[in-house]
């Protein structure tokens, strides 16, 4: 390796200085899209990044759902597979398949990746950290009645549970479960849980993983990616259709979370490598971020 090589890769530790020194001890939130979890180059990279951050002091606590996973699992059981305005809608018999598949496949396998990474990772299912009401069977977007069956948000949550991992050292991974006041396990769409727990702590940071570069004027144009989004913008950007679809709960949790504490929020494309340590801890983000005004 030239010494010009060795040159620049102390440049960029130099660079990463001040944001390690800010965010030592601080609390982030990780969502882990679907998307990501199925790409395993792109897992291992990003998993990577979330093991570099405890390593430096920080205290990453990573969300996943189970997106494809489930799907492939309800299939294989002959259950059907349907989502109602962007929710998986979850049936009686559906249920036990998804905390299956979220607490002994997708969460096992990103402890086990956290663990080789050097890092000690604990996993905890999400009925046990927050707890879920039934949808009220209304459609937020439009006020049409619906019915997602088992299928619940996070109204409260308990970080006891997630603070005594941490305090033990250890990365939280936790699975979008809950249970409802009668006791009933329900699937709670994970972007919503990661903001719960964000709100809740609160982190100091929240970020979105998933298989797009962040926010774009034009989707089908990735120059005009929005680096720095302020909240008085947002209200905006949905009525000219610039957040539209599955965006539009992401960026909403994202507003909750800003108005609860949570300095900043991120949406990062998870393809890109180690693109979570690119955001955070260099002078050129690779992102959208949403700030307060």
């Amino acid at each position: 390796m030239q010494i010009s090589d060795c040159i620049a890769k102390a440049g960029v530790l130099v660079e990463a200085l001040p944001y390690i020194a800010d965010f030592r001890g601080e609390m982030v939130v990780v969502k882990l899209g679907g998307s990501v979890q199925e790409d395993e180059s792109a897992l291992e990279s990003l998993l990577t990044d979330v093991a570099f951050m405890r390593t430096v002091g920080m205290k990453p606590i990573v969300v996943h759902g189970g997106g494809k996973a489930i799907s492939r699992a309800l299939r294989e059981a002959g259950a059907p597979v349907k989502f109602v305005a962007g929710l998986r809608v979850t049936d009686a018999a559906a249920i036990g398949i998804v905390e299956d598949v979220l607490k002994n496949r997708v969460g096992a396998d990103i402890a086990e990746k956290l663990r080789k990474n050097g890092v000690s990772a604990t996993r905890l299912a999400g009925d046990r950290v927050f707890f879920a009401v039934r949808k009220t069977g209304v459609d937020p977007a439009t006020g049409e009645a619906l019915d997602w069956g088992y299928t619940g948000e996070a109204v409260h949550c308990d970080t006891g549970p997630v603070r005594a991992i941490l305090e033990a050292g250890d990365v939280p991974v936790i699975c979008p479960l809950g249970r409802d006041a009668g006791g009933d396990l329900l699937n709670v769409n994970a972007d919503d849980a990661a903001a719960a727990i964000a709100r809740a702590l609160p982190s100091r940071k929240l970020a979105f993983v998933s298989d797009v570069p962040g926010l774009l004027r034009d989707p089908a144009d990735p120059s005009t990616l929005i680096e720095t989004l302020h909240a008085s913008d947002v209200p905006a950007l949905m009525a000219d259709g610039t957040i539209s679809g599955g965006m539009i709960p992401k960026v909403r949790s994202s507003l909750q979370a800003l108005r609860a504490g949570v300095r900043k929020v991120h949406f990062v494309d998870g393809r890109m490598p180690h693109s979570l340590l690119l955001e955070m801890f260099t002078n050129c983000g690779v992102g959208t971020q949403i700030v307060k005004d």
